[in-house]
């Protein structure tokens, strides 16, 4: 029996969201539900190209095909890393070896914790703390953490040119069937069940211990740097007058009802279907 991960079988296409910036997709099937994730990181190829996470092992080849048919990867000069999770660092590895003048932006607890699987070029690194900012030749970007995240390594990154916000584990949501373009397709009350369930169940199951005034202050710091489009790594894209409905969802999450999460019974269930169909 191997273990390997599967291949996706599903593919989109990069999508422009300005001039010189791309999303990469990945698209993630649900395990025993009609539903569908994504799992996508960034490219900006300005002045000073760069790269905004780096992908899943599973996706590799196609992952490097539509990267680097965006941007040379002897052009790119940045290679940033959100955080440490394997859906955001898979294909580090061979990025850094195939762009030889790029400088890898992290942090030190990023590197503390991701040590023991990737050396890291001390010589060619960048630290960035939320709050600092990067100079990328046309543009600066600002990290800027957002509120709900799973790992201490977390930074979001916004163009502060564009006001495109890197906002990587946060506003995630499945899509019903193939994944929607925009959050703007989804059905509104799925949306919010979407990102109840995976902030509750996947990404920051503290949300609903925390002080809720601090914890508004901290959502409305964040929207007010004035986000016009929201690139996440597991949501539709949200731009125009979603960004506004996204914060207010953000700004609700402790206090909505926990979600169900599935257990041995819906494991079960679906390893019964599975031999029911045949595989």
């Amino acid at each position: 029996m191997s273990f390997a991960p599967e291949t996706p079988c599903t593919r989109i296409p990069p999508t422009r969201l300005d001039t010189d910036t791309w999303v990469v997709h990945q698209v993630q099937h649900a395990l025993g539900a009609p539903l569908s994730v994504y799992l996508n990181s960034m490219v900006i190829a300005g002045e000073e190209p760069a790269i905004v996470d780096t992908g899943s092992v599973n996706n590799r080849s196609q992952w490097l095909e539509d990267v680097f048919g965006i941007v040379d990867p002897a052009d790119v000069r940045w290679v940033l890393l959100s955080h440490d999770d394997s859906d955001h660092t898979g294909n580090l590895a061979p990025v850094m070896e195939a762009c030889p003048t790029a400088t890898l932006v992290c942090s030190w607890p990023l590197v503390e914790r991701f040590s023991n699987a990737f050396r890291f070029p001390l010589d060619r690194c960048r630290w960035l703390n939320d709050g600092d900012t990067l100079d990328i030749g046309d543009r600066r970007l600002m990290a800027v953490r957002p509120p709900v995240y799973d790992s201490p390594a977390t930074r979001g990154f916004l163009d502060e040119r564009s006001g495109i916000y890197w906002g990587v584990d946060a506003f995630a949501t499945p899509s019903p069937g193939d994944p929607a373009p925009t959050v703007a397709d989804l059905d509104p009350g799925f949306w919010a069940q979407g990102m109840a369930m995976f902030v509750h169940h996947a990404l920051s199951p503290w949300v609903g211990l925390v002080d809720r005034a601090r914890y508004a202050a901290e959502v409305d710091r964040v929207r007010a740097m004035g986000m016009t489009t929201i690139a996440t790594a597991h949501s539709p894209l949200i731009e125009g007058r979603s960004v506004a409905d996204a914060f207010d969802l953000l700004r609700d999450l402790p206090d909505v009802p926990v979600p169900p999460v599935p257990d041995q019974d819906a494991l079960d269930h679906i390893l019964q279907t599975a031999v029911t169909a045949g595989m």
